[in-house]
């Protein structure tokens, strides 16, 4: 899996004219699932995300997370996420797990995040053209890609 998380003062996905999610302060979490992901890649990023020190603390150093600071979380669903440019201009999708696949995992990957979190979270729609809207906060922008658990 890899997830792009970006720290937000505000963030919200629109589908089809309808605000689908929204929070203030917390993070947005986009999250593409691969062909050899399994529940313990989906268990140790959810366990990741939600206990990364990126949040200010008193002292403006970022030491607090988001399950600490008692921010919210949307997580949206990207296949994008693994794109190979390697040839030609047109990215190659064929790491992106198929539905049948990524849909459980995402759905899962969702529950994990919340049981770490202690509670619920926004989602955007798996499949769905939705228009995301964020305030990056800072900015902070983390990647992490499972397979490199780093």
């Amino acid at each position: 899996m890899i997830a792009v998380i970006q720290r937000v003062t505000r963030a919200s996905v629109e589908i089809e004219s309808k605000i689908n999610a929204e929070i203030k302060s917390g993070l947005l979490v986009l999250v593409g699932v691969e062909e050899a992901d399994t529940n313990e890649d989906l268990k140790w990023l959810a366990q990741k995300i939600v206990n990364l020190r990126i949040f200010n603390d008193e002292q403006g150093v970022m030491n607090i997370s988001v399950k600490d600071s008692g921010g919210d979380i949307i997580v949206v669903s990207q296949f994008t996420l693994h794109a190979s440019t390697k040839k030609g201009n047109r990215p190659s999708y064929i790491k992106a797990a198929k539905g049948d696949i990524a849909i459980p995992l995402y759905e899962q990957f969702v529950q994990e995040v919340e049981t770490q979190l202690g509670t619920s979270i926004q989602t955007g729609q798996f499949g769905a053209d939705m228009k995301v809207a964020l305030v990056n906060d800072g900015p902070v922008t983390i990647i992490i890609d499972t397979k490199d658990k780093k």
